[in-house]
């Protein structure tokens, strides 16, 4: 299932080599969303670690992504990880910043789900209570 969103590039990570035969790079897309803006982290994996050189942080792109999800067995607890795996970058405008899937590589064109949005809602602000008091987590 593919999704797209726009918004702006807040922080790019150096590409990872995890084992010999996978490598990921990811990246942080600011994306304002009602009053507070979320940064929501994505990552390429393999070839498509290229598609973020032509951009800077500050530009405003637009990213199509996957959503991808697994589970894993450690120590015989179950546990699930999700990723949103992006395979293409372009400039938010329609403009082109460079080859935007990055060597030369192409991504499949696959059409973007239709009315869906899958950034994260902010929540609406509510006064601290009492016992929030020894409360140490910024929000």
């Amino acid at each position: 299932m593919a999704y797209d969103v726009t918004g702006r590039l807040h922080e790019i990570f150096d590409e990872q080599q995890v084992s010999e035969k996978f490598r990921k790079r990811e990246f942080v897309l600011e994306v304002q969303d009602g009053q507070y803006p979320e940064h929501i982290k994505f990552q390429m994996v393999q070839d498509k670690t290229t598609l973020i050189d032509p951009y800077k942080m500050g530009d405003e792109v637009k990213v199509t992504f996957n959503l991808r999800g697994r589970g894993f067995n450690k120590n015989g607890q179950m546990l699930y990880f999700t990723n949103l795996e992006a395979w293409k970058i372009e400039p938010a405008a329609g403009g082109n910043a460079g080859n935007s899937y990055g060597g030369g590589q192409q991504a499949a064109p696959r059409p973007a789900a239709q009315n869906q949005n899958p950034t994260l809602r902010a929540q609406p602000s509510v006064a601290p209570i009492a016992s929030d008091d020894d409360n140490d987590l910024p929000f």
